[in-house]
């Protein structure tokens, strides 16, 4: 892989463009801002604008909704001979780019899944997804040569690939990042509504659990109606603990004075176990595997 276009100069883009950089790639970076173009393309060391011939992989970095029209309109062009994407959801991203008439031959689905509440090319960084997943979607219409081309971008990006499913990767990330955002920000919602005095008691761990919700508002709107479905039902569980919670604390505090009940002791111990296993997952200093061969998916 000689040459790469990023069309998109965010936080995502820039840092697969200063990290394709370092392994010599010559980096195109193409935006709808000049500002923010010429501001990525400085970052990593790359050329603004689109490169005088096709490039070996076009990464489409811009979010879910936008994802399908630019694909199509540099498809069109003629900007590369492979092309793959970021977006966090897949399964709206692929019915929007069948139904705009895209080469889905020459397209493969992709998402690292790495980030930072930061927005746009100053929060970039190299390194950024060196042992983090990077999930890639192919199905039986993905062409060998766009397969090759995603599974350099992740070798060359230092990420740990995952093969799956686009309906099985919404789900996860539904699960794992998406309704975690929703949590977060109406968490943070709720404790930034109250009197300042008591806002001024926030401490780590308030920080910790609301750092999310800092996320770029128009970024997190787009992803969350790209995956509703299956972010509404990782939202269910996660409402039926807090009910059985304000029901069990409504409960304790109408009792009569005495000893106190041990109060959600069953989630307290859940919540528990569920960090433990989070905090055993794959690390994230785990090093990429050498390249596969995938299998063919309906």
């Amino acid at each position: 892989m000689r040459t790469v276009a990023v069309v998109g100069g965010g936080l995502i883009g820039t840092s697969i463009g200063m990290d394709l950089h370092g392994c010599g790639v010559r980096v195109h970076i193409i935006d709808r801002d000049p500002v923010t173009q010429a501001v990525a393309a400085e970052r990593c060391r790359g050329y603004e604008g689109a490169p005088p011939e096709p490039a070996d992989l076009a990464v489409i970095a811009v979010p879910p909704g936008a994802v399908a029209p630019v694909l199509r309109e540099w498809q069109s062009s003629g900007l590369a001979r492979c092309y793959t994407d970021v977006a966090s959801a897949k399964e709206s991203v692929h019915r929007a780019a069948t139904a705009a008439g895209c080469a889905l031959d020459a397209f493969v689905g992709g998402h690292p899944m790495a980030g930072s509440e930061r927005p746009g090319p100053y929060a970039a960084r190299a390194g950024l997804f060196t042992g983090r997943p990077w999930v890639l979607t192919p199905d039986r219409h993905t062409g060998t040569a766009a397969l090759s081309a995603a599974l350099a971008l992740v070798e060359a990006c230092g990420a740990r690939l995952v093969v799956m499913g686009r309906a099985e990767h919404d789900r996860a990330v539904a699960t794992t990042s998406h309704a975690p955002h929703v949590v977060a920000s109406a968490l943070a919602s709720a404790v930034g509504a109250a009197p300042q005095e008591v806002v001024d008691l926030c401490g780590a761990g308030i920080r910790d659990a609301t750092r999310i919700a800092a996320g770029e508002t128009g970024l997190w709107s787009d992803i969350l109606g790209s995956n509703a479905s299956a972010v509404a039902a990782a939202l269910e569980p996660l409402i039926t603990e807090l009910t059985d919670a304000l029901v069990q604390l409504r409960a304790v505090a109408g009792a009569p004075p005495g000893s106190p009940p041990r109060v959600l002791a069953g989630l307290l111990d859940r919540g528990g176990e569920g960090r433990a296993r989070i905090m055993t997952a794959q690390p994230a200093a785990a090093p990429a595997p050498p390249p596969v061969t995938v299998p063919s998916y309906a």
